[in-house]
């Protein structure tokens, strides 16, 4: 999904936002570092006591109502799953269609309302995401998602009040630009939501991306049904909570938790489905298109699917590479958030000459990463966000250890006795095509295959052609004609393509951020080119001369 924040922001400068008639400058929110004795870790540390003594109840939200119904369902602790934290009233089907008329009957006068007016709503909820309600944000994601507050920050905080601020902008730029007009006609581009609502499906491991799913949408003059993961039920509320605050108005967005399937039949279903803006499994993804596919007749307008879905990234390593940078990069990426980005690297391709010293040093590195709850501040990574992504995973843990053509070299066991906990795990296989190399595992796992050193182009398309996914890439070189050959040859590999740095950590405003090939449609959250999927133009002329005769010039 989405994206991260690059480690090295800490400071971050000035970036610029680009249309064809205006400039104008955007700043990346700063991070904060949340160092022992700092105000800020106080302010955490209050947050997370106090979210971990209490229950949240969480109600749908149709209309402005909040809803109550008979399914209702416990969020609890990834790294504690006996601790509740929230209450959660799940919309059944008939609900979901009474969210469909809300957004409905919201739409007319809020995509009526002007941009200017609609932006500020939404620079006002960056503003509250970075200020007032900074703390209790980043408790959430600690607590619900199991992320360090490193990890909620460059998430829940500084991504999701970048994605306002940055297509805030982007959209007042877009509608800046107005096609040439004459003396004969005056012409105009208008930029008008979509006929309909979307629907919006959030995943559980960056709220951040949940918040822009439907917050986006909506800001662009559409109406939206939000779906949330059922393993990020809480920062999401919590989201919607602010804009609200903000003062997006009753049924703009529709906060429904639901199942999948009642999810995706309803939206399906509805003759008003404008689009869906989705985030998550390929497979789910793909479901839905094939039920869009099956009721095309039924639609007012052809729906847009926009989508991110999987992914199986790659660090590859050239002879030239600093090895330091391959080490710190290539951890960090396969096992910050316990691998559960679907950039994380999760195959790492290495010439024989350099694996020696590279393995050494990457685990002597992963002997000192601490795995344990989030708010011990000192864990570099958590457990696994449910019950179904550790036994996922561990079915992984167990094919590496009987597989004679895999070696289990750091890790390998997991634990949900108390909190779904896997080691991060570093396994070699001699086999470059086994699945440890091409499916998605989401987990703290990362499969190295070496390569001859003498055989890097046949290496580059192995790279290439190995998995269904074009999600994230890196290569790691100091040769610049290297570079440039590998990059062109890897051209349709990654969406979105680092070179010297690890293939997490995507900045809005800096490195837009999405992949085609299995992981989506390609869409770049963080980019002006993202606006436009949310909108429906339309051009208007108005011709100033009467016109006198129906005949032309030629037929005199």
């Amino acid at each position: 999904m989405l994206s991260t924040r690059l480690s090295l922001l800490k400071h971050v400068g000035r970036v610029r936002c680009l249309s064809a008639q205006v400039h104008t400058a955007c700043a990346n929110e700063p991070m904060k570092d949340y160092v022992k004795g700092t105000p800020e870790r106080k302010g955490v540390e209050e947050a997370l006591d106090k979210l971990w003594n209490s229950v949240e109840e969480i109600p749908c939200v149709i209309g402005g109502q909040n809803v109550e119904s008979e399914d209702v369902r416990w969020e609890t602790s990834p790294f504690d799953h006996g601790h509740r934290l929230s209450r959660v009233h799940h919309a059944n089907k008939a609900m979901l269609n009474k969210a469909i008329d809300a957004a409905l009957a919201a739409r007319k006068e809020w995509e009526a309302r002007p941009l200017e007016e609609r932006v500020k709503i939404f620079n006002k909820a960056a503003d509250l995401i970075a200020g007032k309600y900074r703390y209790e944000l980043l408790a959430a994601g600690m607590l619900v998602q199991g992320k360090t507050v490193w990890q909620a920050e460059i998430d829940i905080v500084t991504e999701l009040a970048d994605f306002y601020r940055f297509h805030a902008q982007y959209a007042l730029d877009l509608a800046a630009w107005q096609p040439l007009s004459t003396e004969v006609s005056s012409n105009k581009f208008v930029m008008r939501g979509m006929e309909g609502f979307v629907a919006a499906v959030s995943p559980f491991n960056f709220a951040a991306i949940g918040g822009n799913l439907a917050g986006t949408p909506a800001m662009m003059g559409n109406v939206v049904l939000w779906k949330p993961s059922r393993s990020c039920i809480q920062p999401s509320y919590r989201i919607f909570n602010i804009l609200r605050e903000a003062g997006v108005p009753d049924g703009v967005i529709n906060f429904v938790p639901s199942t999948g399937p009642d999810f995706g039949d309803a939206i399906t279903s509805s003759p008003h489905l404008a689009a869906v803006n989705f985030t998550g499994s390929n497979a789910t993804f793909s479901g839905i298109w094939k039920q869009v596919a099956q009721n095309l007749d039924k639609y007012i307008t052809y729906p847009r699917l926009v989508g991110e879905t999987g992914g199986k990234n790659y660090h590859l390593i050239h002879k030239s590479a600093d090895i330091d940078t391959v080490v710190n990069c290539s951890v960090r990426s396969a096992f910050e958030y316990g691998g559960q980005k679907c950039s994380a690297c999760s195959r790492l391709y290495v010439p024989d000459s350099m694996w020696p010293t590279v393995k050494e040093k990457m685990l002597e590195t992963t002997k000192q990463l601490k795995l344990g709850p989030t708010n011990d501040f000192t864990s570099f990574l958590s457990a696994v966000i449910d019950g179904k992504s550790f036994d996922n995973i561990k079915t992984y843990l167990d094919y590496a250890k009987s597989n004679p053509n895999v070696t289990v070299l750091a890790g390998g066991n997991c634990d949900k006795s108390k909190g779904y906990f896997v080691e991060p795990t570093i396994v070699e296989t001699s086999d470059p095509h086994d699945k440890l190399m091409t499916e998605e595992i989401f987990g703290p796992v990362v499969a190295v295959y070496v390569y001859p050193e003498n055989k890097y182009d046949e290496t580059i398309q192995l790279v290439n052609g190995t998995s269904e996914y074009g999600l994230t890439g890196a290569i790691f070189a100091r040769d610049q004609g290297v570079i440039d050959t590998t990059q062109s040859a890897l051209r349709d590999s990654a969406g979105n393509f680092y070179i010297n740095d690890k293939c997490t950590g995507a900045v809005v405003g800096q490195q837009p951020f999405g992949g085609a090939r299995g992981s989506g449609t390609n869409d770049k959250a963080g980019a002006p080119s993202y606006i436009l999927r949310w909108v429906s133009p339309q051009t208007v002329k108005e011709t100033h001369n009467p016109i006198t005769d129906w005949r032309y010039p030629h037929m005199s």
